[in-house]
């Protein structure tokens, strides 16, 4: 049986949702980045103590997208992209958001919503939101005319770049200037 190691309040959470969508039964063990991952015995699955960690027989991984990108293939539920055209799409967005969106993201969600008032700095919060406006926008353009990302269905090409594009709605960010973008993330999600 598939075991993940992690927690969903984590990039775990992207993994235990391809697991869900794909309906592969998962043993989710329940790993913390501050003190499990960083056990002699966890650390021989990811000697980087980071999680989350799949393991699936004998193939272990770990980075959340490789996990994600890997179970798609491997498990073909639909969610994987037919084409080597549509995957070649499936890995653009999927390593974008991270490249792109991911980092800026996370400053704008810690700055407005996570950490306490007196902990929050306005100033990182507001030039996330402004790092974010080119790279938003460049999503709502791809997105034009179109219900899906990658091809005429849901695809992991969709669900990575949700998952990470869901903390908009933890940060309360206003993206009704970017409607197509709007519109995809609340059919994603």
């Amino acid at each position: 049986m598939i075991k993940l190691y992690g927690v969903s309040a984590s990039r775990a959470v992207r993994c235990l949702w391809m697991l869900e969508e794909i309906g592969v039964e998962c043993e989710h063990v329940p790993t913390n980045f501050s003190d499990d991952s960083k056990t002699p015995e966890y650390k021989k699955l990811n000697p980087n103590g980071r999680i989350p960690t799949l393991v699936d027989g004998d193939t272990v991984l770990w980075e959340s997208m490789a996990i994600n990108l890997y179970l798609a293939a491997k498990y073909d539920r639909g969610l994987q992209p037919q084409s080597v055209e549509d995957l070649g799409q499936a890995y653009k967005w999927s390593f974008w958001v991270m490249t792109e969106i991911e980092t800026s993201l996370l400053d704008l969600l810690f700055h407005r919503s996570i950490f306490p008032e007196g902990q929050r700095d306005h100033k990182v919060a507001e030039a996330a939101w402004k790092a974010l406006q080119t790279p938003l926008g460049s999503l709502d353009d791809a997105l034009r005319g179109r219900e899906f990302l990658v091809g005429d269905s849901f695809t992991v090409g969709d669900l990575n770049p949700a998952s990470v594009l869901a903390w908009l709605k933890l940060a309360n960010a206003d993206i009704s200037s970017w409607p197509q973008l709007e519109t995809w993330l609340d059919a994603s999600l």
